[in-house]
């Protein structure tokens, strides 16, 4: 568990956004290469394109493996985002209650901003939600 908070952090620390920094944490166990990974999460970083004004990037991060993970990849397999919608309502209340907010200018708000890189608490938290609620399955999957 500790190597991929770590391996989310690390990225951070490398320049990866937010969001990056995360879903690439997580890329290979999702299924996923790790450079169509960072492409489709490069938007979401800083609150959404760097705004501030929207939901953390490391956040929607979690929410873009749970779609993964849940998806059934196409309506012809059948409808899953209601599944998918209550897990990522599972993510979000985990890390409300961490951080008290989802949104990146309000937990930059509330954050020292002396702190070289305030985001990589966040993002760890994100990444340790995601071990807890995502991960077992997940790797139980990739073992058959």
């Amino acid at each position: 568990m500790e190597n991929r908070v770590e391996r989310a952090v690390t990225n951070h620390d490398r320049g990866y956004n937010c969001a990056q920094s995360v879903v690439c944490a997580y890329c290979e166990l999702f299924g996923m290469d790790e450079s169509t990974a960072f492409r489709l999460a490069e938007g979401f970083g800083g609150g959404m394109g760097g705004m501030q004004d929207g939901t953390c990037g490391a956040v929607t991060a979690m929410y873009m493996l749970a779609g993964v993970k849940g998806s059934s990849g196409g309506v012809e397999n059948g409808i899953s985002k209601v599944e998918t919608y209550e897990q990522v309502q599972k993510l979000c209340a985990a890390f409300k209650e961490q951080n008290g907010t989802v949104i990146c200018r309000e937990l930059l708000e509330k954050n020292d901003m002396s702190l070289e890189r305030p985001c990589n608490r966040w993002i760890a938290d994100a990444a340790r939600i995601v071990e807890a609620q995502l991960v077992g399955d997940a790797e139980a999957q990739t073992q058959k």
